[in-house]
């Protein structure tokens, strides 16, 4: 009914928070890359704003599409109050129920897969980093 406001209510404080971040960052770490054995590049490590901005385009396409669902199975209304569900005392303690079971669940789990990208990048970052020769 309203699960798909749950992770975009996340997806609201994780914008400002990148948005918040990306001000702060003023000179972007650059390490230097290995590419053929032979060639170092000098890259940028990938920044913090970024990464989150990754969990809002997940949490923001998610909700989006979850919230065309709903729409198109007419559980949301252009008129007030919007929501059926909450025009109805028993369908309302429902609707907060499935947002507090089914909408806390799929936030954490797209939170979860965002985790495991960071570590995914953690690890190629770190791997770029090895690949370089001991400077003497």
């Amino acid at each position: 009914m309203a699960c798909f406001l749950v992770p975009a209510a996340e997806a609201v404080v994780t914008t400002v928070a990148a948005k918040v971040m990306k001000s702060k960052e003023v000179n972007p770490e650059t390490v230097q890359v290995q590419l053929d054995g032979v060639e170092f590049v000098e890259a940028e490590k990938i920044p913090f704003s970024r990464k989150l901005g990754w969990l809002n385009k997940l949490l923001w396409g998610g909700s989006g599409l979850l919230a065309f669902e709903h729409v198109w199975h007419g559980e949301v209304v252009p008129w007030f109050p919007f929501l059926t569900a909450a025009s109805n005392p028993a369908d309302a303690a429902k609707m907060l129920h499935e947002m507090s079971i089914v909408g806390v669940t799929m936030a954490v789990l797209v939170t979860a897969v965002w985790a495991g990208m960071l570590v995914v990048s953690s690890v190629i970052e770190k791997r770029a980093q090895k690949a370089l020769p001991a400077e003497s």
